[in-house]
């Protein structure tokens, strides 16, 4: 089997077993949409309207909700390094002729994968809600290219992050409790639930060295019709695509360190 063939049947199992999971699928996408009808609907009601497009809070969360998504796909299905290990199948799957980058990749991949098929879940089902007003202001097309662009390069980066984690932490307990405690924080930060403008300087500095910040900056520029993005488009591109490929690179080179 070549090493293309073996990354594909790696990727393809993975993308099965997700979808066999039904929980775990399902509250990927329940959770980001929970979120988006309690704040959506709380927190708007006492809300300055100035603050976002004509007060509508619910559409400026979609963005949020969306890279919650990713970010979800991108732990639940890093830790599938975790459950290969106790089945006894990485221990198969790296005595087999292919390099463990192959392995890696193949799982990266799905991971990717999945996150964008839960972000289009999510999308989906926000654009169908009442109350929820999406305008692509460059368009329904260009528009869904720049957020798949977004999400996609959101995967790479959260996935390679998760591999770099699941190199050193020896269990899925440890793993998520690492994944919760560094991106959460970064999610709540990166402008997912309030606007970036007028933040106090030391806030500003936090959503400017956040990676996060840069794909909802995208996400938000693709399905919530503003004058301009706060980066702008050349800048959320180059950041975020710069460190999504250096992680993603980086994480290549990890091997599992917990057989």
């Amino acid at each position: 089997m070549s090493a293309v063939a073996a990354c594909q049947a790696i990727l393809q199992r993975d993308l099965r077993a997700v979808l066999r999971s039904r929980s775990q699928l399902y509250s990927s996408i329940l959770f980001p949409l929970m979120i988006l009808a309690i704040l959506g609907t709380g927190v708007s009601q006492g809300l300055d309207p100035t603050l976002v497009r004509d007060g509508d809070y619910a559409s400026f969360l979609v963005p949020g909700a969306i890279a919650m998504a990713v970010l979800f796909s991108s732990t639940f299905s890093s830790a599938s390094y975790y459950r290969d290990r106790d089945s006894g199948l990485l221990r198969v799957m790296l005595a087999s002729p292919h390099s463990p980058r192959v392995i890696l990749l193949g799982k990266a991949l799905a991971g990717v994968a999945i996150g964008g098929l839960q972000a289009l879940a999510v999308l989906a089902v926000a654009a169908a809600v009442p109350g929820i007003d999406l305008e692509w202001q460059y368009g329904v097309a260009p528009g869904v290219l720049l957020a798949g662009a977004a999400v996609v390069l959101l995967a790479l980066l959260l996935n390679g992050f998760a591999q770099i984690v699941a190199s050193r932490i020896r269990t899925m307990q440890g793993f998520h409790l690492v994944m919760n405690l560094v991106l959460f924080p970064l999610l709540f930060f990166s402008g997912g639930f309030f606007p970036l403008d007028d933040l106090p300087a030391w806030l500003e500095v936090l959503a400017t060295a956040n990676p996060l910040s840069y794909a909802v900056d995208l996400l938000r520029a693709a399905v919530y019709a503003d004058s301009s993005t706060h980066f702008g488009l050349p800048i959320d591109f180059a950041v975020l695509g710069a460190l999504a490929v250096a992680l993603f690179a980086w994480g290549l080179q990890r091997h599992p360190g917990y057989e």
